[in-house]
Order: structure tokens, then sequence, then C-alpha cells
């Protein structure tokens, strides 16, 4: 799983640029066949190599990689045994922690809250890297593609760890928007009906036209 090592070196290193973690903490994953290439528990993202990746089967057993996986690791995996997602990102993002504290639901305050399938839920508190917390975040996060945990952070999944990272992103910058939107006064929420119609517009976006 070289190639997957390499992709998550790289975006373990865009997650400190974007503020989407803060010291060790977050972790990331692709999933290939029975295997899972993830981040390892307590490295500096800085001084990551495609060697520090640990692999994990979907069972959660590591097979490759002289670290620990991440504390995650039931996490990551409950979520690919219950989606047919190919990558998962988890963080604890400033603004999506804290609101994680306040709200049981990220509510439609903009309409690119379509690219996590709709208003985010925030799933109970549990302690992490149990299977409790995994449970939890996966009955949270069904019909959806991200989640908020509660006192906790975030976690995103797509069909790519560009697709699931690019959730983190939105993600984040959804919950900033109404946290200072909140600050000013009562946010206007969009319908859900609209939030279904850029759903299926994001579902095109960037194809290309065909040829007459």
């Amino acid at each position: 799983m070289e190639q997957e090592r390499l992709e998550l070196v790289e975006y373990c290193r865009r997650m400190q640029a974007d503020d989407l973690t803060v010291g060790t903490s977050g972790n990331l994953s692709i999933r290939r066949g029975d295997h899972v290439a993830i981040t390892p528990s307590g490295a500096a993202y800085e001084d990551l190599t495609a060697e520090s990746i640990c692999v994990v089967t979907v069972d959660g057993e590591q097979v490759d990689g002289t670290l620990e996986p991440s504390s995650e690791v039931p996490m990551h995996t409950l979520v690919y045994e219950h989606t047919d997602a190919t990558a998962v990102v988890h963080t604890h993002p400033l603004y999506a922690s804290a609101l994680s504290v306040l709200l049981d639901e990220l509510p439609p305050v903009h309409y690119m809250i379509a690219l996590l399938g709709g208003p985010v839920r925030v799933a109970p508190y549990a302690t992490y890297g149990s299977r409790e917390l995994a449970e939890h975040s996966v009955t949270a996060m069904r019909g959806r593609f991200g989640v908020l945990l509660q006192n906790h952070g975030a976690t995103t999944h797509g069909e790519s760890l560009a697709k699931a990272y690019t959730r983190s992103v939105y993600l984040e910058w959804i919950c900033r928007m109404y946290h200072q939107a909140r600050l000013l006064g009562e946010p206007r929420l969009l319908p859900l009906d609209e939030i279904d119609r850029v759903a299926a517009k994001l579902d095109s976006y960037g194809q290309t036209v065909p040829s007459r």
C-alpha cells in the first residue's frame, strides 16, 4: 500500500496547515480491499514518512508498520463496515469541536452543507478510541458524510481521501460561519429541499459537457 501511505503523509501535512488539528491529534486512513492504511498514534505529523504509516485489516489487526496505529482504529474500521467509503478523516478543529459542546445538530446555515449530506448530527460523547465512540459516530453519520463528536471533534468519509478531506474542510468552515452568525443574532436557515437541490447540482459539478 505504498501509494496510500504516501497520500496519507501528504494529507497529514495539509491537515496541520489548514488548522484541522492541534499537536498530534486527529487521524486519517485509506481502505484498499481488506486492508486499511492508517496514521500512527502520537507521531508528529512533520516527522511522518510512508514507512511510519500502519496497515491493519478491516477487523483492526495490525499487519504492517513498526509504530502503533491510531487509537481510533475502531472508528475507522466501523465506518468502512457500514459505508462504501474508501477514506476516513478524523480531526479536532476549533469551531467544530466548540459547536459539538453546544449543539445536537449543525443546521443548514449554508448550502454547502449538502456536501455532508445535510444537517450534521452530533454523536454522544464516549471515551476516545472506544468501540462505544465508534458506534455513536457511525449511528449519527447514517445518511451523512460527516459527524460532530460531542466534546471531541469531527469525522468525515468519502470515496477518496481527497473527497473525505474536502468535506472536513467545509465542515469546519460551516461551523465557523455558524459560530460567527450566532454572535450577531439568530441565523436564517435554508430549507432542506434546497439542500437536496444543491446536492443534485454538486453531483454533476465539474463534469465535462457531452459533445453534440
